[in-house]
């Protein structure tokens, strides 16, 4: 994940007027995503949500080019629908472990 003062230029502001970043994440908006980031307990994560779509396949790279290192990969999962957890209808989700590499299938199948 990219260094926290990289991010604070997307960083929203309270009603309090205070950014709403914290030492493992923050709130954030970039056009008209709404994007929620957390880098605590052994993983990078970035939700990506709109008020009216689902975020589409250009958008979520560039919010994947601007929240994660450019050698970094990420990845987005499918988990069964007995596993789905859905409090917002318009919304993806890019994650990354600190510890382990992301597999990757060999260069020719993709």
């Amino acid at each position: 994940m990219r260094d926290t003062e990289e991010l604070r230029q997307y960083a929203v502001y309270g009603k309090n007027g205070k950014i709403m970043m914290e030492e493992e994440g923050g709130s954030f908006r970039f056009l008209s995503l709404f994007i929620i980031a957390s880098w605590g307990n052994g993983w990078d994560h970035v939700s990506v949500s709109r008020k009216d779509r689902c975020p589409t396949w250009e958008e979520m790279e560039m919010i994947k080019r601007r929240f994660f290192k450019e050698d970094e990969t990420c990845f987005q999962l499918h988990v069964p629908p007995k596993e789905h957890i859905n409090n917002h209808p318009y919304c993806l989700h890019m994650w990354r472990p600190h510890n382990q590499e992301i597999p990757l299938p060999p260069m020719e199948m993709v």
